[in-house]
């Protein structure tokens, strides 16, 4: 069953636990993330400023479209972004391109990997920077009270109240927090990602039908994000 609109009572539910304090303008940039399996709207977060501007240069100079989700996950994420994926054949290994530069990591508690999270990807650097241009988009799963204590335990961080209720009823990937820059969220789509994690995939994680994007950015007034897509800012 196709989903184009999540109620605004549910995405009230989803993103009260993520009261972002953005900018005092009246206006943000709203991306929207385009594929032939459906379409994301992406809120940006003032936290993460230069994950910000990065990506808001990137999608109005058309950086990214055409480039394609090239490594899928069920239950992990959708990752795209890599300049050699435009118009790749099926054997072409994909995931090492790159635009030239790394953004300094830019992490914050409050930010993390609840579906939907858009996130920076990266290579081993220790000083964990991220990719000029690649990104990827949480599915992840629900967790359980015992599983998200062991995680906690296992990365010596603590996950606040708020952030558990969300990955017990909503789902996502807490292991990756904390060692990958959130700077975004999905606030309508998410049964895209759904969409794009179903399909068979080959051994490199590359899903056999290739899933291209179109990403473009516009001003929009905030009041009417909240009014149309439940996003809440803190103004």
């Amino acid at each position: 069953m196709r989903i184009n609109h999540i109620p605004l009572f549910v995405l009230f539910t989803l993103f009260s636990f993520n009261v972002f304090a953005q900018k005092t303008a009246k206006k943000d940039e709203l991306i929207t993330i385009k594929t032939d399996q459906g379409t994301m709207q992406v809120i940006l977060f003032d936290q993460t400023p230069k994950h910000k501007e990065n990506f808001i240069k990137l999608a109005k100079e058309k950086f990214y479209d055409g480039l394609l989700f090239h490594r899928v996950i069920e239950s992990f994420m959708i990752q795209g972004g890599d300049p050699e994926s435009r118009n790749a054949g099926p054997d072409k290994i994909l995931g090492k391109g790159d635009n030239g530069y790394k953004i300094p990591a830019e992490f914050n508690p409050n930010l993390f990997h609840q579906k939907g999270a858009l996130a920076a990807a990266r290579d081993n650097n220790p000083a964990k920077e991220s990719s000029g241009c690649q990104f990827y988009i949480v599915q992840g799963k629900k967790w359980s009270t015992a599983d998200l204590n062991r995680q906690a335990a296992r990365a010596a961080r603590k996950i606040s109240d708020s952030q558990r209720k969300v990955y017990e009823t909503i789902g996502g990937t807490p292991h990756l927090d904390g060692s990958y820059t959130v700077f975004g969220q999905v606030i309508d789509g998410l049964d895209v990602i759904d969409k794009i994690t179903s399909f068979r995939r080959d051994e490199r994680d590359r899903p056999e039908k290739n899933i291209a994007m179109k990403v473009s950015v516009k001003k929009v007034k905030k009041k009417k994000i909240t009014k149309k897509y439940g996003w809440k800012y803190d103004i």
